[in-house]
């Protein structure tokens, strides 16, 4: 029996005893076809069961299942609302995923109300414990002045903690803040050593900067 197979077999009785965490390798191991025939169906079973005694991994992944759905019918019907209930589930237990999604669910009325404020209320959940993600999404909403007042200054802050952690978007939009002195003073030699960060790993606004750059030399 294969590694994966091992897994697969290894964690079936534990699942079936009622242990959350073996429910979800469970029913990772259908979704991906892992040591087992690929099985939709079975994947949300046991996510679901997992998810359901509020182990966190199934219910962001059973929201990921709800939210965008498949294509073949197979696994679960496309359900923006109960794609919500999950993620607000882990979002309450504190996950950073969770209350990304969360936000950005409310940002852009998937399931909810739209709603601008909770948007920067969960995104700023978690981008405090370090959510790159949701540090740009934060960045975001003081760069536009959505659901919070307008601060460029502010907008710089959550940039750069995500830039610093290799995030190439994050990396971008400092660039640009650089050159163009949004929220900071204006430094091209800034601003070239952020757009180059994120080029190197293949951003192409990041390169398409550079080379305007260049081309004005």
């Amino acid at each position: 029996m294969s590694k994966l197979g091992k897994e697969y077999s290894e964690n079936l009785p534990k699942a079936e005893a009622g242990d959350a965490k073996a429910q979800f390798n469970l029913g990772t191991c259908y979704q991906l076809g892992e040591g087992v025939e690929k099985n939709d169906k079975e994947a949300v079973k046991w996510l679901t069961k997992s998810a359901e005694q509020g182990y966190v991994p199934a219910q962001c992944i059973l929201g990921d299942c709800y939210e965008n759905g498949y294509d073949n019918g197979t696994c679960v019907v496309k359900n923006a609302k109960e794609a919500v209930k999950w993620y607000k589930k882990a979002a309450d237990q504190g996950d950073v995923y969770g209350q990304r999604e969360l936000g950005r669910c409310y940002k852009n009325g998937i399931g909810v109300v739209k709603d601008e404020r909770e948007a920067v209320k969960w995104y700023r959940m978690s981008a405090k414990q370090g959510y790159s993600p949701a540090q740009i999404d934060l960045g975001g909403c003081y760069t536009l002045g959505e659901g919070v007042e307008k601060n460029d200054e502010e907008a710089v802050t959550w940039l750069t903690k995500s830039a610093e952690q290799g995030a190439a978007k994050a990396q971008f939009l400092l660039g640009v803040c650089y050159d163009r002195g949004r929220g900071v003073a204006k430094d091209m030699r800034e601003a070239v050593k952020w757009y180059t960060k994120s080029a190197e790993q293949g951003y192409w606004h990041a390169k398409e900067a550079l080379e305007l750059i260049n081309a004005k030399q």
